[in-house]
């Protein structure tokens, strides 16, 4: 019995060794394998390095401003009778905008010019009677002050009747009604808000540093984040005379045409500042660099070394200058005509074995749009 309990044991155990040993010879041969096995090249999208001149430009952001924008206000009190205007609409310069009460000037005017018309017969009068020294010349002063002081009445319950029927002061667009009909106004109480939108100006602050390279006619080139496309051009029409003592910054204000009136009164805008200065640049697109702290780095497509017709990466270090939309210039590390890899360089590593593929490639521009801003 114990010979038998023996040799089951002795059998399960050169069993076990048998299986252990198939398994550590396959072991053995897969990784043999993957030593010899090579990796497929990695699909990637190039860019040649691109020798190009660039307009050199002063960045800032602006805030615009109308060319003329007031708060039209009541300029006397009383009661709104009639309001000749809608929310939002055009008005030239002299549209009647609202009028007020004028109920107790035109009951006092037609007493007051019957008070200058007789003042007026007693001048005549006088004047007469002066020439045959009837009157003394004390009395004729006496009616020429009598019709002025009733001329000068009349003149002011007409220049009252006028100031409340308020006007456009110039032409533009309006804003949101303040007032309602029957509504009693003071002095000063708001009516509506007038803004002329075209043309627009725009005004943005510069380090004095830059102030050298500024004076008016220059031209500038205005976008806005809310309005995706647009792209406004414009010139330097005024240069503040003051440094601001706080900031060393002077204010700049550009004028920009406005037809569409897509451009309004504090709205802040992105203003490029075109210099008459242009430089040539290398450049490549901005996916193309591999951001790191201890360097920038693109990786560079290359032929293989093993001579047969294949493709490897080299990466090399750079360093980038300013960037304009999808491009980004590079100061030094590479050279025209070189290709670069512009899409997924963080999977990359140096000398891996690569294929070319463009089908796919993104578009790159200098002003991009994207549809999703």
């Amino acid at each position: 019995m114990k010979k038998r309990i023996f040799l089951a044991v002795v059998g399960l155990f050169v069993v076990a060794g048998v299986l252990a040993g198939i398994k550590a010879l396959q072991i053995r041969a897969m990784i043999e394998q993957g030593k010899k096995a090579i990796p497929p090249p990695e699909t990637v999208t190039v860019a040649a390095v691109r020798s190009e001149t660039w307009e050199t430009s002063i960045g800032a952001i602006g805030s615009l401003s109308a060319v003329q924008g007031v708060t039209v206000p009541a300029e006397l009190a009383g009661k709104v009778t009639a309001i000749s205007f809608e929310s939002g609409s055009t008005a030239k310069k002299g549209d009647l905008l609202i009028h007020q009460d004028i109920t107790a000037e035109e009951a006092q005017l037609p007493g007051l010019i019957a008070q200058e018309k007789l003042a007026r017969l007693e001048l005549d009068r006088a004047s007469k009677m002066l020439k045959g020294q009837i009157v003394s010349q004390s009395d004729y002063d006496k009616a020429v002050a009598a019709h002025e002081q009733a001329l000068s009445q009349v003149n002011s319950v007409r220049a009252t009747i006028s100031k409340k029927a308020i006007r456009a002061p110039f032409s533009g667009r309006l804003g949101i009604r303040q007032v309602n009909l029957g509504q009693m106004l003071h002095e000063g109480d708001p009516v509506v808000t007038l803004q002329s939108l075209n043309p627009i100006y725009v005004n943005f602050s510069l380090p004095q540093q830059q102030l050298g390279q500024l004076h008016p006619g220059l031209s500038v080139r205005v976008t806005c984040d809310a309005l995706p496309g647009l792209s406004v051009e414009g010139r330097i029409t005024a240069l503040n005379p003051l440094v601001d003592a706080e900031t060393r910054n002077v204010q700049v204000q550009a004028t920009l045409p406005n037809r569409g009136e897509t451009l309004r009164p504090g709205m802040f805008v992105n203003v490029a500042v075109g210099l008459p200065v242009r430089r040539p640049v290398l450049s490549i697109p901005t996916t193309s660099v591999l951001y790191a702290p201890y360097g920038d780095s693109v990786f560079v497509v290359t032929d293989s070394k093993d001579h047969k017709g294949g493709k490897m990466l080299r990466q090399q270090f750079v360093r980038l200058g300013e960037k304009k939309g999808d491009f980004v210039a590079v100061i030094s590390g590479l050279k025209e005509g070189e290709n670069v890899v512009t899409t997924g360089v963080f999977k990359l590593r140096n000398g891996q074995e690569v294929k070319v593929d463009n089908t796919l490639a993104p578009p790159f521009k200098q002003a991009p749009t994207p549809e999703n801003n």
